[in-house]
């Protein structure tokens, strides 16, 4: 025999009232999920800084193991027929100091910026400036750990965008783009290490090396 007691009705409506309220929750999650949408692709765009960054230590440290198998010498430093590039940089090949480290970076896709708009090579092969992203500091040296070694290839000088052999100075009007990272820049140094800089604090560091020329190569 079954026997009605108030206190079910209160159960029942109870229990509705907590589906009412599961339901006002999910809706409220999904209204913040909305707000925070806009906000994804700045963080994507923290993301490929990041990868950004972690090849250009990748980059780093191949040209120290290249070194260290050559007599301290970086592949710039030494002719082509010894084994190094330095005619072929000389002739704007910027690709060619990135194709002697693949041993090193194993895939090209090391020596493409996630915020570029440009593709990697498929292989080392038919590697050439059109699949780098970043330039090569021409008299950087083992010696020199403070000389600029490598970095992202959105640099203007006047204005205008940085191709070929450039001698950047600390007097040098320059700017980084919006290009690649929002004016600003990821650089490696002859030591290995890497940062972000923006214009005023990548002069700081061409002050640093001591030298007025700082010749690097530009991927055309």
């Amino acid at each position: 025999m079954n026997l009605w007691h108030p206190s079910a009705n209160r159960r029942s409506k109870q229990a509705g009232l907590t589906k009412v309220e599961v339901l006002m929750i999910v809706a409220m999650v999904t209204v913040l999920i909305g707000l925070l949408l806009p906000g994804q692709p700045r963080h994507r765009s923290k993301g490929k800084r990041i990868s950004c960054i972690n090849n250009l230590r990748q980059i780093g440290l191949s040209f120290r193991i290249w070194a260290n198998d050559s007599s301290d010498d970086y592949p710039m430093g030494r002719p082509d027929e010894f084994g190094g590039v330095r005619d072929s940089l000389a002739e704007g090949k910027g690709w060619r100091a990135f194709q002697v480290l693949s041993n090193e970076l194993s895939v090209p896709k090391t020596v493409i910026c996630p915020a570029d708009t440009r593709v990697a090579a498929t292989n080392w092969n038919d590697l050439g400036n059109t699949h780098i992203s970043y330039f090569v500091g021409l008299d950087a040296e083992d010696t020199r750990p403070d000389m600029l070694l490598a970095g992202d290839r959105n640099l203007a000088l006047n204005g205008r965008l940085l191709t070929g052999i450039a001698a950047l100075g600390t007097n040098s009007p320059l700017t980084w783009t919006k290009e690649i990272h929002k004016e600003a820049g990821n650089i490696a140094l002859a030591d290995g290490s890497v940062m972000q800089v923006n214009t005023a604090q990548l002069r700081q560091q061409l002050a640093k090396t001591g030298d007025t020329t700082n010749r690097v190569l530009f991927p055309q």
